[in-house]
């Protein structure tokens, strides 16, 4: 039996759900997708779901195997595309970002991509966790710093300053911290899933901080920081509005590091299809735009 049609079979069975979704999917009708499932489970002597009468579920086997036989559906179908003259971008694409660069900068652009380039669905995964690329089935990911995985390749579509700041407010009470070592006596709000954790980086200097506030979001922590809770730290566009309004000041800024990077990668020995070239051409031209990201090396 074929075994490309038992994965795709397989393969749409897990995402939408059911047997009957899959086979309406698929032109098959229910009966003959639940056959070369099973089929597929008896040629590989493992269960691969679990069945009931409401729903479709994996077993760990079938988890690593989905995760297996989506990257084989999806390198067939970029290989196919990429033989094909002008054609339109089409299919999914999976876009790993970190969350508040997401909400700020990426979402609110998306609407435009999704009317240009109709074909595309976008799965977009915000999250501040690193997400493997290989593991995770994502074709791209949007990070903040340099690159550390030889894997990888990037594109650079910004640069920003990372800052410390806090509310006038604060600094009136507490007094304004002349050098790095000086926050070892303040109150730091400290943003958990930062990977420097409660260790903070300025220029030829680290700095663990304490402080009486954890929070796991950059939002929950400019706004803590904005309503004079304590000394932040972190992208400059993140306190954007409470500089311009005369709320936060800038600490520290002889201490500074050079400018961080903004990069798209992907992984370097897979062919990329044209979802994904042009979603980075598309993002990479709208942060462009951005005052923020645009400061000098």
């Amino acid at each position: 039996m074929d075994r490309f049609l038992l994965m795709n079979c397989f393969a749409r069975a897990v995402e939408t759900g059911s047997f009957s979704a899959a086979g309406r999917d698929l032109g098959l009708g229910q009966p003959n997708v639940s056959r070369y499932v099973a089929a597929l489970e008896d040629h590989l002597q493992t269960r691969l779901l679990h069945r009931s009468t409401r729903k479709l579920a994996l077993t760990p086997e079938g988890e690593r195997y989905y995760a297996e036989v989506r990257r084989i559906l999806d390198a067939v179908h970029e290989s196919e595309s990429s033989f094909k003259e002008n054609v339109d971008p089409s299919g999914l694409l999976r876009v790993a970002c970190p969350t508040a660069l997401s909400y700020a900068f990426v979402l609110p652009h998306v609407p435009a991509f999704l009317e240009r380039y109709p074909g595309l669905t976008l799965d977009l995964q915000t999250n501040d966790r690193y997400v493997n690329l290989v593991d995770e089935g994502a074709e791209l990911a949007i990070r903040i710093g340099h690159l550390a995985d030889s894997a990888l390749r990037a594109r650079r579509i910004g640069l920003f300053d990372r800052v410390c700041v806090a509310s006038k407010k604060y600094l009136a009470q507490r007094g304004v911290p002349s050098t790095p070592d000086d926050l070892r006596g303040h109150d730091c709000v400290i943003y958990t899933l930062l990977s420097s954790g409660a260790t903070w980086r300025f220029r030829d200097t680290e700095v663990p901080v304490t402080g009486r506030l954890r929070v796991s979001s950059p939002e929950a922590a400019r706004e803590s920081v904005n309503a004079g809770l304590g000394v932040g730290y972190g992208p400059e566009w993140l306190f954007e509005e409470g500089l311009r309004n005369g709320n936060l000041q800038l600490l520290l800024t002889a201490y500074a590091n050079p400018p961080v990077p903004i990069q798209i990668v992907y992984v370097a020995n897979r062919l990329l299809p044209k979802r994904a070239i042009v979603f980075m051409d598309f993002i990479a031209e709208e942060f462009s735009k951005v005052p923020a990201f645009n400061v000098r090396d």
